[in-house]
């Protein structure tokens, strides 16, 4: 009976510690581990928004760029991290959702290691190639690549990245094949486009969109519902005839299970109150990217559509990581 009334006890204690505790937090710097390396879309995002969450909070939010393994160097750091608020993943798409499946190792699932905080920023994307590419529509494109099959190279940005199903999805539908060279984020891949070491990409409008207007590179089609203002000459695929090849990046926080409930919603509501800023929504815009936030519930709902979304495809294709 006594070490029954004992358990009891501890519990009633730890249920009043935790809300103790979150309320005190942050009371030293917060981490923001990024799967990518600096430059690509998820750190300019990161960038963005780090010091904002600073102003909010009063404490540094040191932004912390681990790439490597489809981003799940960061993602296993973060889910084995203590649930403390102090060590928060930031990432996109790819290494949140599919990067276990496609490197066949499961560090971390989404849904069981990770509470979703909110998304940053959602960024569409454009296909692009390099002026040398003697092809000014997807439909040339199309036809350089089935006139070659496999020897024209495209530029990713990460394997299962929306950029890399997309390009699988094209292929798929136009019967047309070529060759994938994987990157470790945007930013090196980005590179050996715009020297020519590779013909085209699929790119997110916020990496592309200065290398587009200054004419270094030339889009072809957005993959989007509607053409996008900030590229408003450019068509969309379904324009073009080609359904289905819609994409879009997130940025988005997430913290280890077990985070305290007040604390994720803390760092929600911050999320909420910074993208609805003027200027921050400006600078996104002035990307090609839109802030949007949701409250954790309604982001999670959006990961399990993505994830049924693309996940068969990545079977299908049998994407894998080499």
């Amino acid at each position: 009976m006594h070490a029954v009334l004992a358990l009891l006890s501890l519990a009633f204690s730890l249920t009043l510690v935790a809300p103790a505790y979150a309320q005190k937090w942050p009371e030293k710097p917060v981490r923001l581990v990024l799967a990518y390396p600096a430059g690509g879309n998820s750190d300019v995002a990161a960038r963005i928004i780090a010091p904002r969450l600073q102003e909010i909070f009063g404490q540094t939010f040191v932004v912390e760029n681990k790439p490597g393994a489809g981003g799940m160097i960061a993602g296993e750091l973060v889910a084995k991290s203590a649930p403390d608020g102090y060590t928060i993943f930031f990432t996109a798409n790819a290494p949140i959702l599919f990067s276990p499946m496609v490197f066949g190792r499961s560090p971390y699932l989404w849904h069981r290691d990770f509470v979703a905080i909110g998304p940053v920023s959602y960024t569409p994307l454009t296909l692009v190639v390099h002026p040398s590419v003697p092809a000014n529509t997807t439909a040339e494109l199309v036809a350089l690549a089935k006139a070659k099959p496999g020897q024209m190279m495209m530029s990713c940005s990460g394997v299962a990245s929306t950029n890399h199903l997309l390009s699988e999805m094209l292929q798929s539908s136009s019967g047309a094949s070529w060759t994938t060279v994987q990157y470790k984020g945007n930013a090196p891949a980005m590179t050996d486009l715009l020297g020519g070491q590779v013909q085209f990409a699929f790119d997110q409008v916020s990496v592309a969109l200065p290398y587009v207007r200054s004419g270094k590179l030339r889009a072809l089609a957005v993959a989007t519902a509607q053409r996008v203002p900030t590229m408003p000459e450019v068509p969309t695929f379904a324009e073009l005839g080609i359904d289905g090849m819609e994409g879009e990046t997130f940025t988005a926080l997430f913290a280890p299970t077990g985070t305290p409930r007040d604390i994720v919603k803390r760092l929600s509501d911050a999320l909420a109150k910074i993208l609805q800023d003027k200027v921050v929504i400006e600078k996104f815009a002035a990307l090609g990217a839109y802030a949007r936030s949701s409250n954790p519930e309604e982001f999670t709902e959006y990961l399990r559509k993505e994830d049924a979304k693309w996940t068969p495809l990545i079977k299908r294709a049998n994407i894998r990581a080499e």
